[in-house]
């Protein structure tokens, strides 16, 4: 049975360009198809006025182009389409995640001085989509006030990168979180590396089986302890990951940051809120790796 496609956003950017050769080669690990997606916001016509749909139609024909040869470069062997989409980018790629594995998105993270950068198309996406988002930046990170069909964006970081990165939040149930860094470990024949801060506890902290804790651990030594049993299920589940895990007192955020250095890819979670809040939120945590992240992060929804 064929696994689900990856899909990836492609906008002429050179962060998307990275995006699609990313989606590649996770594709070829998969062993599933490659969707490059063009999501095309309609501007409404104006009679009398000069229709430039044909001449807009030609130039993200080059884009796709584009990013295909960029594709087949690194993942030759991928089944590979692609498609335009008419709509809003954040509706058009969010509903094209509900059929895929992950969804691939270019991010340009910050810059010194011209602040948030994320954009508003990947923040949007890793807020409302149920299936894993991953975000990709190229080397270098200068902004690019309008997509360049002939722009590179070849990522800079093409030394190996080795380790999968967790960030493990253990305040909620997190199991899609962890199943997906074991995979994705599993897949590169890699090492995972857990990493988990704690600071005040409070009754919401949970237990290996879900169940709040009124004593919740104190210390280092206590923690250490219940993250290992956390993780022993996907340990016995993954016999094959070599693991270690980080804990310590700290904000979590500035603890990942730290971490990230030399990780392939970093893995965070996004909980799911219930129908009646007004707005998806992506949860304080992954609003800052996001950003400031030099690696890939991919971020995955849980209940």
């Amino acid at each position: 049975m064929q696994r689900r496609p990856i899909i990836a956003g492609v906008d002429g950017t050179p962060e998307s360009l990275a995006a699609a050769e990313w989606a590649g080669r996770e594709a070829v690990r998969l062993g599933a198809p490659l969707h490059l997606l063009y999501a095309r916001s309609l501007v409404p016509y104006m009679p009398g006025a000069d229709h430039p749909e044909a001449a807009e139609r030609q130039l993200i024909r080059r884009l796709l182009r584009k990013a295909e040869r960029r594709v087949q470069q690194t993942a030759s062997e991928v089944e590979l389409n692609d498609r335009i989409v008419d709509g809003p980018p954040v509706s058009a790629l969010v509903d094209a995640a509900e059929q895929a594995e992950l969804v691939v998105l270019g991010s340009r993270g910050l810059s010194g001085f011209t602040g948030f950068l994320l954009g508003s198309v990947a923040l949007g996406v890793v807020a409302h989509a149920t299936r894993p988002v991953v975000l990709v930046r190229a080397q270098p990170t200068e902004p690019q006030d309008s997509p360049d069909p002939e722009a590179d964006g070849s990522p800079h970081d093409r030394q190996p990168t080795s380790d999968v990165l967790l960030g493990l939040d253990i305040s909620a149930p997190c199991d899609p979180v962890i199943d997906f860094a074991f995979e994705a470990a599993r897949l590169r024949s890699t090492r995972l590396r857990v990493v988990h801060a704690w600071g005040d506890t409070s009754v919401r902290t949970l237990d290996p089986t879900g169940t709040s804790l009124i004593q919740a651990p104190e210390t280092e030594e206590q923690w250490t302890q219940f993250v290992a049993a956390v993780l022993r299920p996907w340990r016995e589940k993954f016999p094959e990951v070599p693991v270690t895990q980080s804990v310590a007192k700290g904000k979590p955020a500035a603890r990942l940051l730290q971490a990230v250095n030399g990780a392939a890819l970093l893995v965070v979670g996004r909980r799911i809120r219930e129908r009646h809040y007004p707005a998806a939120q992506t949860g304080s945590v992954t609003h800052a790796v996001i950003h400031h992240a030099r690696c890939p992060v991919v971020v995955v929804p849980h209940t």
